[in-house]
């Protein structure tokens, strides 16, 4: 068998659809060792993390197919020129996006439907490419994987999908998220302007994310309790966040907040070993995997009550209304002045997370694939007794 995987999120900095091609593709190649695989993406892709190098499987290939004038356009000329030209058994579009016109059977993932249900909180071409666009790859491919079963029930809601043409396939923290000793910690905050005494989000500052409401809880905190913690906000710059920036310099609580952009894994991991409590106050998402990578390291998280979260932290962690500032703010002046309680959240969230695991995300995917085959057999054999 030879198998496609879309390696588009593999040629920047990854956030969380890159991390889950990367940790999905390796668990795929190392469950199915005789099978031959194969990460195509229009730009080279980033070479894997030095902690991985040792373990990354010899039947993963990465392959740089670049594009030209004539084959710009990657999912409907450049990828399935590449396609037509190589024998796969199955191509699995990572991204929400299948090379369209193509002759083997093909999965997509859709993570989330953000872009239909939230449109006000994307750019305008990004909105109107989306909504184009999904439903032509929903209808060509086989069968679609989502992270959760909340995207699910949207998918068959919003999309008309049957249920039975959708998995669902969790996703998991990655290997290197646990506990990080106190030197690194030390070595971590210092070099990024951190103080001992913090709070933290972590992920890409756009709009969905909800920052505002983060931004005003903390005001709150330091306006009526005695308790001045630094807030950090990790991840890289997004989108439409002018609103969010006015905000905080019109708060008077900007000095206590720390931007650091995107930060490497390693400092995350030192980050979340050592923050108060880890806040994810997303007004939507397709899993979140922040709070559990959090989770993994021993961060106490706070967490919108939302559907996806509900599914993903369990009873792990403390929730709120993703719009009740005052909420917010009382579970953040709770948490940091009861150590009792963020120690009871630090154990509660490692056991949650260790639940999920990219080996078994990879078993679930390749069910998935077999699924096909099984079909894409049965009708051949179907096939064959009618012409005979």
């Amino acid at each position: 068998m030879f198998i496609g995987i879309d390696g588009l999120p593999l040629g920047a900095p990854k956030t969380g659809i890159g991390h889950y091609t990367f940790e999905l593709a390796r668990g795929l190649a190392a469950l199915a060792p005789a099978v031959e695989f194969e990460l195509i993406a229009p730009a080279p892709p980033e070479p894997p993390p030095a902690d991985h190098t040792h373990d990354w499987p010899a039947n993963m290939h990465a392959v740089h197919a670049p594009v030209n004038r004539l084959v710009k356009h990657w999912w409907t000329i450049g990828l399935p020129l590449y396609a037509r030209r190589r024998p796969f058994s199955l191509f699995h579009g990572t991204n929400y996006n299948i090379p369209l016109w193509n002759q083997c059977p093909a999965v997509v993932t859709i993570h989330d439907l953000s872009l239909l249900l939230h449109a006000e909180t994307h750019r305008e071409e990004l909105v109107r490419s989306g909504r184009r666009r999904l439903p032509v790859m929903i209808r060509a491919a086989r069968k679609i994987i989502t992270d959760s079963a909340s995207v699910k029930r949207e998918i068959c809601q919003h999309l008309g999908v049957s249920p039975e043409k959708i998995a669902v396939v969790p996703l998991a923290p990655r290997r290197a998220f646990c506990p990080v000793e106190p030197p690194q910690i030390a070595e971590t905050r210092g070099r990024l302007g951190i103080e001992e005494n913090f709070l933290l989000f972590v992920g890409t500052v756009e709009p969905r994310k909800n920052l505002i409401t983060l931004v005003r809880a903390f005001d709150e905190l330091l306006r009526t309790t005695a308790h001045r913690p630094q807030l950090v906000i990790a991840g890289q710059q997004g989108w439409l966040n002018d609103d969010l920036f006015r905000l905080v310099e019109s708060s008077g609580v900007g000095d206590r907040i720390r931007f650091t952009g995107y930060v490497s894994d390693a400092d995350l991991c030192a980050l979340y070993s050592s923050c108060r409590a880890c806040i994810y106050p997303s007004l939507y998402e397709g899993f979140g995997l922040p709070p559990l990578e959090a989770m993994a390291c021993g961060a106490p998280v706070v967490t919108s009550r939302i559907p996806v979260l509900i599914e993903t932290v369990g009873a792990a962690a403390r929730l709120f209304e993703p719009t009740d500032v005052p909420a917010l703010a009382r579970h953040l002046a709770e948490l940091l002045a009861d150590e009792n309680a963020r120690r009871h959240l630090s154990l509660a969230g490692a056991k949650r997370a260790a639940g999920f695991t990219w080996e078994r995300t990879a078993r679930l995917t390749w069910a998935v694939y077999e699924e096909i085959w099984a079909a894409e057999k049965k009708k051949a054999r179907g096939v064959v007794g009618v012409g005979a």
